[in-house]
């Protein structure tokens, strides 16, 4: 299956819940779950009776989609979650929030996931200070993600630290704003995780 390429607030509207795809777009009134609050083509508005497998689909969708990954990749952060010790769903989210995309993403050095996810391949990016141009690298705790010195003078990057200010750090990452530079202090907790999904019903979903 290849990656998904049309508008991307269609997936918003689709799980009636904002996936903040579009970056700031998403914070204004042009944003698609606030102009349609109702799922796209032509039977959207039409009343669905959902099924428990329904519900358990669209809780694995929303993460699918908030991440940027694919479903043969999805499998995969599945399959390595259950392998590890502790709670598969909080395992499951706790690998796919160390993804270096979701870090920088998370850090405030990008917009959205997936313009961190072209940055990342663009080589801006150091982790324990070499170069990393895979998005999927699954950051450990003491990593230190960086910008490249000679990358923060370019526009997009001096707008990002202008609104540094602006953006609520999660817990366990810490920001060097001068230094455009990010340092994992622990593993995510899934409190630090801020996002609406029942990680249970994933885990209900591929047990079957």
């Amino acid at each position: 299956m290849a990656r998904y390429t049309g508008p991307v607030c269609r997936l918003c509207r689709r799980e009636n819940l904002k996936l903040f795809l579009k970056g700031d777009r998403c914070f204004t009134e042009k944003c698609g779950v606030e102009r349609r609050a109702y799922a796209p083509g032509q039977h959207g508005q039409g009343r669905v009776k959902v099924s428990d497998y329904g519900v358990q689909l669209r809780e694995k969708q929303k993460v699918r989609r908030v991440y940027g990954v694919l479903e043969q990749q999805f499998r995969g952060y599945y399959a390595k979650a259950a392998r590890m010790k502790g709670v598969t769903g909080e395992n499951l989210l706790s690998l796919l929030e160390r993804r270096l995309d979701n870090i920088v993403y998370r850090l405030g050095l990008a917009g959205s996931r997936k313009e961190a996810r072209v940055m990342v391949a663009h080589g801006h990016f150091l982790v324990n200070g070499r170069t990393v141009n895979v998005s999927s690298y699954v950051a450990k705790v003491g990593d230190v993600v960086e910008l490249k010195e000679n990358r923060r003078a370019l526009p997009r990057f001096q707008e990002l630290a202008a609104a540094m200010d602006r953006k609520t750090m999660t817990p366990w990452l810490e920001m060097e704003k001068q230094n455009m530079r990010g340092k994992i202090v622990s593993m995510p907790a899934r409190e630090d995780i801020s996002l609406p999904v029942n990680e249970n019903l994933i885990v209900e979903l591929y047990s079957k």
